[in-house]
């Protein structure tokens, strides 16, 4: 037999990869002038050029720019937000200050990057074919999506709300695409298309003459069969959308639950002694720390799980809230220097054990279990890992038992749902004598660097120098143990963010963390911060969603990322997100009270008053009273709050100087309202007495000086008071914290309309309805117009016409 030749493999002739692309296209370019072009088109490239997620891409060199005559090609290669994003701040920017009418389109396809004849990086391929048919669908103001576009982006719930399905427009050479038009509070354009328009007219004349008609050349049996065989691919095809995978809660759009998914359930103490609670608690978060650090699974963090009791019935359901397909139990004994656990993976939708061990160790070898349990549920679910991940999986942190238990204790304080000063300072305690224990103890070191930032920035602790310091020096140990360690990673960021704010070495390590702890909340919850307080708005919203995913019932994130809406003005969204956390944690107290603060943003003084009665009988609480006092002023009918504040004053707690001072400020102010001068004055005087005392040992709490400076205010010296407010100013100035660089302004806003500086008073008061912030008085809800006709403090300004236009304006 002849030989036959070797097959030849085919070599692919181009480079293709995924691009997400934005084309950009001036609306009537060809009618203006050449000189109108000319100057159309260089505005065009300075907004592009302005926009944050255009420069971000390019200083990381991942985007591809392209001139089209009458308009632009951005290529992005990480993300389909990133098109959008940019889309978004294009079209704020031109409705600030622009004339220029443009459309755009987005899509996510293959493209190859080709030298044209200037011997310039070009692109071709589909990708960019279909985006600029999206594109052509549009007219002016619109921002349309491919539907492959928008349905990735339908998996965040962020999007949801701005994406509106326009279905198909013919395009050129017949090519029906999908469409849809993304718009939102101003942004985009909400009409339909014209293209769609016309189809619309042409279906509704042609609707009531459709025939079926036989495909030339096909029998009426061959056409049978087709048909059937059609029938059974859109069976399946609605079977796998609708069957395959849960849904993560009902009405939402179909999201497949990952199958390398998992939650860790709380741990049950099975020790005789109750006080080895925190055992298991440690154990629990220490086999899902180390799962986390896999990041070919999808973790849930351990705040979302802790809302479950120890081997709960309901485990389809708890997986279904968490969206994941396994659960692992587990219970630990603990008994002198003998431990037992016990753990078991559950396939959560048929309710089937996929694995279970027992584990006897001693103490002293404890570690090993958490790193073989870690390791075998990988195995179960098929993890990928990468080197590195195998070895932080088989690390020991510690060979110091007595280390590692005060570790533990230490950790479980961390661990507790609020952040107080006894949480705090139970945590400190242990996490020292943890580093006494073994200095190499570079987990320890970390976890007490971030407890120390934490309370810092939430005065859980006193913000003083030597616990900035405590905080620097315990991160920096970490890292010099373990470079790469993810929690060390965190703990720097986290100094930097709450002890120095500084934000951009903040943001550098917290993104090695994201590398290191691919499944952390924190990690993306840090970023959060960070970018509301950088005044990037839409980055820290995304950045909220992703610790959402990470962390769905974690209350904290959400009221978070509801404040962020609370600062923005977005009062509808912030009360959905603060429902999200009454569903977890029916009649909580802190959200009731938020919810009553936003009530009273939106002159909806009723509502406040009723959610605020649904509170009575509670414990004495510092956000629940400020706020009920706040109502009572606003309401101008102080007296029962006068009394509860008096009463609780009258026995304060010496080793809360600060919350004394801060009660003793609204019974001042309440005292001022109700007609008491006499008695106010002399609270404003033991007021400034108290801040001045806090001051001296916490000189740059910009807080307090803030407060002084009202304090001063309602003393009648105007002096200190615009020093103080001015010092504030400085220290935290808007453009470096965007979130609180606004306290200082309103509190000038304040002091000025107090002493009759009217002019002062309106620019600053037209500056913060400007702008979002978290405000300076009654749970961080900025200013509005209701609050400016309802709070006494602006009494002085009533006369004043521009006042009055800044009163009259319609709540955001």
């Amino acid at each position: 037999m002849p030989t036959l030749p070797t097959p030849q493999v085919p070599q692919p002739d181009l480079q293709l990869e995924i691009a997400h692309l934005l084309l950009i296209d001036i609306v009537g370019y060809s009618k203006l002038l050449v000189n109108e072009q000319i100057e159309s088109v260089q505005e065009l490239g300075r907004i592009v050029r302005s926009t944050e997620c255009f420069r971000n891409a390019e200083e990381k060199g991942k985007l591809i720019r392209v001139p089209t005559g009458d308009g632009m090609a951005l290529l992005f290669f990480r993300s389909p937000e990133e098109p959008v994003r940019c889309a978004l701040e294009i079209s704020h920017k031109l409705r600030e200050n622009s004339t220029v009418r443009l459309r755009m389109g987005i899509h996510s396809g293959p493209v190859n990057q080709v030298r044209d004849v200037n011997d310039t990086i070009n692109v071709a391929g589909t990708g960019i074919n279909v985006a600029q048919r999206v594109m052509d669908c549009g007219d002016a103001g619109h921002i349309l999506l491919s539907k492959h576009v928008a349905d990735d982006l339908m998996q965040y719930r962020q999007w949801q709300p701005y994406l509106h399905d326009l279905g198909e427009c013919e395009v050129k050479h017949g090519l029906r695409l999908n469409i849809v038009n993304l718009y939102k509070e101003g942004v985009g354009n909400p009409n339909l298309p014209e293209k769609l328009k016309r189809r619309k007219r042409w279906k509704q004349s042609a609707d009531a003459n459709v025939r079926p008609v036989l495909v030339p050349g096909w029998s009426k049996s061959a056409l049978t069969t087709a048909f059937i065989l059609s029938a059974i691919v859109v069976a399946g095809t609605l079977l796998i959308y609708f069957g395959y995978g849960r849904l993560t809660r009902p009405g939402s759009a179909a999201i497949i639950v990952p199958e390398k998914s998992i939650a860790v359930l709380p741990f049950e103490n099975r020790s005789e002694e109750k006080a080895n609670a925190y055992f298991a608690d440690g154990i629990q978060d220490e086999i899902l720390t180390r799962l986390s650090k896999i990041s070919d699974l999808k973790v849930i963090s351990r705040t979302s799980t802790q809302h479950y009791k120890t081997a709960p019935e309901n485990l389809r359901e708890i997986a279904r809230q968490l969206g994941v397909a396994h659960i692992l139990e587990g219970s630990v004994q603990k008994s002198g220097d003998a431990v037992r656990v016990n753990v078991q993976l559950i396939n959560a939708s048929t309710d089937t054990h996929v694995w279970a061990d027992t584990f006897d160790r001693k103490l002293t070898d404890i570690l090993s279990v958490e790193s073989e349990v870690a390791k075998a549920i990988a195995d179960q679910l098929r993890a990928k890992l990468t080197g590195r991940e195998e070895e932080a999986l088989a690390a020991k942190p510690t060979q110091n038992s007595d280390a590692y238990d005060a570790y533990l204790r230490g950790l479980a304080y961390t661990l507790k749902a609020e952040s107080t000063h006894a949480n705090s300072i139970g945590a400190q305690q242990y996490l020292r004598q943890a580093v006494q224990a073994d200095p190499t103890f570079a987990a320890g070191w970390a976890l007490l660097s971030y407890n120390d930032s934490l309370g810092f920035v939430t005065a859980a602790l006193e913000p003083t120098a030597a616990l900035r310091d405590e905080a620097r020096k315990a991160a920096e140990t970490a890292l010099k143990l373990q470079p790469n360690l993810g929690e060390a990673l965190l703990a720097k960021g986290y100094y930097h963010y709450a002890c120095l704010k500084d934000y951009d070495t903040a943001v550098h390590y917290f993104e090695g963390a994201r590398r290191a702890l691919p499944n952390s909340s924190r990690v993306p919850e840090a970023l959060a911060y960070v970018a509301r307080r950088r005044g990037q708005w839409d980055r820290s919203d995304s950045y909220f969603t992703e610790a959402e995913r990470l962390d769905p019932r974690n209350v904290s994130i959400i009221t978070s990322h509801a404040h962020s809406y609370i600062a923005l003005r977005r009062f509808s969204e912030a009360l959905r997100k603060l429902d999200q956390v009454l569903d977890i944690i029916p009649d909580d107290v802190d959200t009731l009270t938020l919810k009553a603060a936003v009530a009273q943003a939106q002159c909806d003084l009723p509502r406040a008053a009723a959610l605020l009665a649904r509170l009575q009988g509670t414990p004495d609480h510092s956000t629940l009273l400020e706020t009920q006092a706040y109502q009572a002023i606003l309401e101008r009918h102080p007296a029962p709050i006068m009394a509860r504040l008096s009463e609780i004053l009258s026995t304060p707690d010496p080793s809360l100087q600060f919350l004394n001072g801060n009660l003793r400020f609204w019974l001042s102010w309440a005292q001022e309202v109700a007609g008491y001068p006499e008695a106010a004055q002399d609270n404003w005087r033991k007021t400034r007495t108290e801040l001045e005392l806090l001051r001296k040992e916490q000189p740059d709490n910009v807080g307090l000086i803030e407060d002084l400076a009202l304090t001063y205010m309602a003393l009648g010296n105007k002096e200190a008071a615009v020093t103080l407010a001015e010092k504030a100013a400085v220290a935290v100035p808007i453009e470096k914290d965007a979130l609180i660089g606004p306290f200082s302004l309103e509190v000038i806003a304040r002091v000025s309309a107090r002493f009759g500086d009217s002019d002062r008073a309106i620019a600053a008061l037209q500056k913060l309805l400007s702008i979002p912030y978290a405000g300076r008085l009654a749970e961080n809800v900025p200013l509005t117009p209701a609050l400016l006709r309802l709070d006494p403090m602006f009494d002085p300004l009533r006369h004043d016409p521009r006042f009055e236009k800044l009163a009259k304006a319609p709540n955001n």
